[in-house]
């Protein structure tokens, strides 16, 4: 099992969310939380990219990669 880490603001925010029923930063915690799936995905394709056994595989990685980092398709080569 993969290990991965957070802030340590962001550690305490969902700590006196979950411990104290403090909710009035959820919006914020769900931001954060979101922004590090998204930069956990980005990695993970990234690598795909990296480690393919073909040059298929690679390509696909490398498309959807830049398909969730914004990159236009007329700005790829």
């Amino acid at each position: 099992m993969k290990h991965y880490q957070i802030t340590e603001e962001l550690f305490f925010m969902l700590a006196r969310y979950h411990l104290l029923g403090q909710e009035d930063e959820r919006e914020e915690i769900e931001t954060l939380l979101q922004s590090k799936v998204d930069a956990m995905i980005n990695r993970n394709l990234y690598s795909q990219y990296k480690t393919a056994d073909s040059p298929a595989e690679q390509e696909k990685a490398r498309q959807e990669y830049l398909d969730r980092k914004g990159y236009f398709p007329s700005f790829r080569w």
